[in-house]
Formats: C-alpha cells, structure tokens, sequence
C-alpha cells in the first residue's frame, strides 16, 4: 500500500530516479499504475542466480553465496555475490562507452572506448579472488554496521581485460602520482547525482601490477550488468571495493583518493587493536589493502550426516589477499591437533587455492571440521573471531561445519 501510494502521488522525476533511468512514454502512464521496475524484482531471475543464494538487502542489492554454492573451482555467475552501493545502472550501450583518465597527476587528460582499450592494449586473462571487506560481519559482538555477510561474499571468477598500468603508461603519469580513484554510472541512493555511491581506489604500486586489468570479460564472456558491464576495474586479493564496477574515469591522484567510501571509517580498521564496542578516531584508522589469510569448506554442507566406518572427502578453497597460501590444515578435535590437507598451487598469482582431505571418524556422534590456512609468511587464520573493528571488517576466523557420524 505504501509502495501504491508512491506511485500515485510521486512526480515522474522521482519515479524516474528510483528506476535509474527516464520513463519514455511516463506521461502516458493510466493513473495509480505500477511500474513493473518497482514491483518487487526476483533477484534470482534478474540477475540469473542459484535459488540458494541468500539475498541481505535490495537498496541497492547485496546478495551472498552459501558456502557449498562456491564448490566450483572457478566461480560462475550465478554463484557469485553482489555487493552495491548505489543503483545498478541502466540502458548502458557499450558501443558509445568511454572511459577518461584524468587528475592532477596526468600530463593529460585522454578518453579511450571500449573499442580503443580491446584493440590498442594487450589482453590478459586471469583468476582474481575477490572478497568483501565485510565477509563474515555477522559474527562479531558487538554487532557492526553493515550488511551482515555470513561467509559468502568471495567469489573466483576468471576476467580478462587489459592492464591498468598499461593504459596508464600510454596516458602520462607526472612523478607526483600517488594514487588512483575510480570513477562509475552507478546512481546514488538519493538520488542526488551529485553524489557518487562509491568511488574508491588503489596506490599507484597496486594500480601498476600486471594483474590489475580494465576488464570487460567474465568467464570469457561480457561481463554480466550486476557485476560491472561493460567495463570495471579488476584489483584482485584487494578489498571488492576496490575494483569499481561500471567505470567511466579513472583520476590520478596526487593525494591518496579522498572520493566516497574512502573518507572516515569506510573500508578502514584500527590502526592498532581496540577493545570491542570502542569509538575509534579518524585518524586512527588505516586503510585495508591486501586481505588476510582465509579458507573455505565447500563440500560437504554443513549438517551432513555419515554412516560409521566410511571416510568422509572435504574439499574447498583457501586465498591470502597479496600473498599464497603455502599450508592448508583440519581439525575434528575443536583445535587441539590439525592435520594436513592436500593443496593445490594457485592457477596465477592473486587466485584462490583449492585443497582436499580425506577424514576417519573413531567413532560415532557429533563432529565440527575446521579449516586453518596459513599464508606464505607463516600467518595462520585464527581459531576464533580476530580483533573487533567498528565496522566488522576482516573476520578470517576459521571456517566450520558439523558433521553427524551415524
């Protein structure tokens, strides 16, 4: 009802910015009618999802996989998280598609198309995990602000795009360059275009490694509209905020990007530890950069029930942000002893690894599997929840699941 009283009282304008694009013909439309844009979408449908997939919030749409979604080895469309900010934009022709480098750290500012980016740069493909900064949120206590991820906002999928740094070399970046800030279509909540929903980025190192792409291809296809089409910045073992979707510009800073979710406590932790429900200063805060070591059991489901005698296969994957993950461990004794698992090398830097044990039970009852991974500096996931941070960052605890042996 409420919903229906919007329609009838609100001014094409408004209708037109909660679609995210203008309403041809809306002067035509019989009075109290609904749009079917603002009827309530099935996300499943709309963006071709798994039925399984577990929907946080649909303004703007945030939707995560449950662990056994992610068994694949590389993550296809339908098992992959959205996270959004604003609102997914609309009538997009990639034939007309520009993106513009600019800031004060450029000699010039140069507009490519997507045409000019496939055509004058090298194309490269590789699998680049992505995971948000907030997987995990809901577990820690006190509870953050946010979308409360459980552990399926992380996602390997393979892209292919032609580097930053290249197209970056081809512009001219003065010396003073210290970062860069992307730039999308994506429209603010508000509406106000003014305002952009998020426009964060990377130090220029990062923004120069050879697997930072502007990427147009998902699983060799384009790339699909929830996740970025038809161009998006690709910055893998990074916060997934850091690599922009729907990108337009790219502004080289001579300052650390100071655009939307960059400022204040916004994909940021601590500095130092702090106890948990703590007000922490701005200043105190640092941005997070590479993610931490983490794991996955994708099979089998949690609840899964064994007959006694049979061993059991588990399998899933393991990632370290920047780093490899060089050791993958079990434990069916809640943490008291860990066994190893078998680990498989990544396909290129900055994709996860899959791993797999086989496991005897002694006896009959209720089991928890564990899963510890351990970076290529010897840092391992901790047992339980890591330092609380204000906004739930960062939760690399170890993954479980129970096991019933009958």
């Amino acid at each position: 009802m409420k919903r229906r009283n919007f329609i009838m009282t609100g001014s094409l304008a408004t209708l037109a910015t909660a679609i995210g694009a203008k309403i041809v013909y809306g002067n035509l439309m019989p009075s109290g009618y609904e749009p079917l844009a603002l009827q309530d979408p099935d996300p499943f449908k709309l963006f071709g999802l798994d039925g399984e997939m577990t929907v946080l919030n649909d303004k703007p749409w945030n939707i995560e996989a449950k662990a056994h979604l992610l068994d694949e080895k590389v993550t296809s469309n339908k098992n992959m998280f959205i996270r959004n900010n604003g609102l997914i934009p609309q009538g997009i022709d990639a034939a007309k598609w520009t993106v513009t480098f600019d800031g004060e750290s450029v000699v010039a500012p140069k507009t490519y198309t997507l045409e000019d980016l496939k055509t004058k740069f090298k194309q490269y493909t590789y699998q680049l995990t992505l995971e948000c900064g907030g997987n995990g949120r809901s577990e820690f206590d006190p509870q953050a602000k946010g979308n409360q991820w459980t552990v399926g906002a992380v996602s390997c999928a393979q892209w292919t795009g032609v580097r930053l740094g290249d197209v970056l070399k081809d512009v001219g970046v003065k010396n003073d360059a210290v970062y860069i800030g992307y730039h999308a279509t994506d429209m603010h909540l508000s509406g106000d275009t003014t305002k952009e929903p998020i426009s964060r980025g990377v130090p220029m190192a990062k923004a120069y490694q050879e697997e930072t792409l502007l990427a147009f291809k998902m699983n060799g296809e384009d790339i699909p509209l929830s996740h970025g089409y038809p161009l998006r910045l690709m910055a893998g073992g990074w916060p997934a905020s850091a690599s922009g979707k729907w990108v337009n510009r790219i502004s080289v800073r001579n300052i650390v990007h100071d655009g939307a979710k960059m400022e204040g406590s916004s994909y940021r932790v601590p500095c130092e530890p702090v106890e948990p429900g703590a007000e922490v200063k701005d200043e105190d805060m640092c941005i997070i950069e590479s993610m931490p070591v983490k794991s996955l059991i994708t099979y089998p489901m949690s609840g899964a029930k064994l007959d006694f005698g049979k061993s059991l296969n588990i399998r899933g994957h393991a990632w370290a942000g920047e780093l490899e993950v060089q050791k993958m461990e079990y434990s069916i004794d809640f943490g008291s002893t860990w066994q190893k698992c078998n680990l498989e090398k990544p396909a290129n830097r900055l994709a996860w690894q899959h791993f797999n044990a086989t496991i005897e039970f002694p006896e009959k009852g209720y089991y928890e599997i564990w899963a510890k991974a351990i970076d290529s500096r010897g840092k391992a996931q901790p047992m339980v929840l890591p330092g609380w941070n204000p906004k739930g960052y960062l939760n690399n605890a170890c993954h479980r699941i129970a096991i019933k042996v009958q």
